[in-house]
């Protein structure tokens, strides 16, 4: 029966996506005669009674395809509670269940799901469902025999040479990673890669604190005076000071340096050098014998 060039490309898409990226335990076999005869081998599921078996599942499309499902059956031979002795398989998806989305892989993903959780209620298999339900280690033991039997090829069917997509991508994942760890980092002890150096950052610039343009001080004294910006100042942008010269109704120890509470001592005033004891005692017998003879004068007046 011909079909209809839209079903055709639709099929062929699918067997090439199915070629290029399988599921795990899933593979698609074609005929080089006719590209329609389809052939879906599932792997028997580990923990299963149908481990160690390859079964083999038989589509035939129609013109409906893919707004109605394909015809499906086992050709290897199956003791299953929903599978017939003829092959015919009792699913949902292939009935009522089936969406024009769905297409080769959800239906072969969908048997394989069913030979590890197997539905005794619908059961085209009769005394597989009864054994099933009452006695499940003389189930298992009766369904590993027709697996050896009729599943368990002599030699691995070639098409599961073909890795999976997700094996594939994880290989070639991993000699790039050892690669750029070998090339990165050198092997200390023949085991582990050393552990990358931490990248050196360098510490912020260390800054001196500011410090005021002077000292900490008591309280300014009353004889420092400050010229303002009209009177100049230094070359260095720095006021010049004036000092007061000392009061002259001040006492004469005020201006003697040396004796506490005094400007010169405590660096105030500049020091001022004072006359010695002899000219101060020639001045003052000069003063006093002018002033004999002034009232000499006067007498004489009288």
């Amino acid at each position: 029966m011909s079909l209809s060039p839209a079903v055709i490309r639709r099929v062929m898409r699918e067997l090439s996506e199915l070629k290029k990226s399988p599921p795990e335990g899933i593979r698609i076999q074609t005929s080089e005669e006719d590209m329609l005869d389809v052939t879906g081998i599932i792997e028997g599921p580990e923990g299963t009674p149908y481990a160690g078996g390859y079964f083999r599942v038989k589509f035939k499309f129609t013109e409906e395809f893919p707004a109605a499902p394909p015809k499906c059956w086992f050709s290897t031979k199956i003791f299953h509670p929903n599978v017939s002795s003829s092959g015919e398989i009792c699913v949902n998806t292939l009935k009522k269940d089936w969406k024009s989305t769905y297409g080769i892989e959800h239906i072969l993903i969908t048997v394989k799901c069913l030979l590890i959780y197997p539905n005794p209620e619908s059961a085209l298999d009769e005394e597989a469902g009864k054994l099933l339900l009452e006695n499940y280690s003389s189930y298992c033991d009766r369904a590993k025999l027709i697996t050896s039997v009729h599943a368990v090829p002599r030699v691995r069917p070639e098409e599961f040479d073909t890795p999976t997509a997700a094996v594939a991508s994880s290989s070639t994942d991993v000699p790039s990673s050892n690669s750029s760890s070998s090339s990165s980092s050198p092997l200390k002890g023949g085991n582990r890669p050393s552990p990358p150096t931490p990248p050196i950052t360098s510490a912020p610039p260390f800054k001196l604190p500011i410090s005021t343009r002077k000292s900490a001080s008591p309280a300014p004294q009353p004889h420092v005076l400050k010229l303002s910006e009209k009177e100049g100042l230094g070359p260095m942008g720095k006021d010049k000071e004036r000092h007061v010269s000392p009061s002259p109704l001040g006492p004469a120890d005020a201006n003697v340096g040396g004796k506490a509470g005094n400007p010169v001592s405590m660096g105030m005033v500049p020091a001022v050098p004072t006359t010695s004891t002899k000219a101060v005692k020639r001045a003052a017998t000069g003063g006093g014998a002018t002033n004999a003879e002034k009232r000499k004068k006067a007498l004489k007046r009288l």
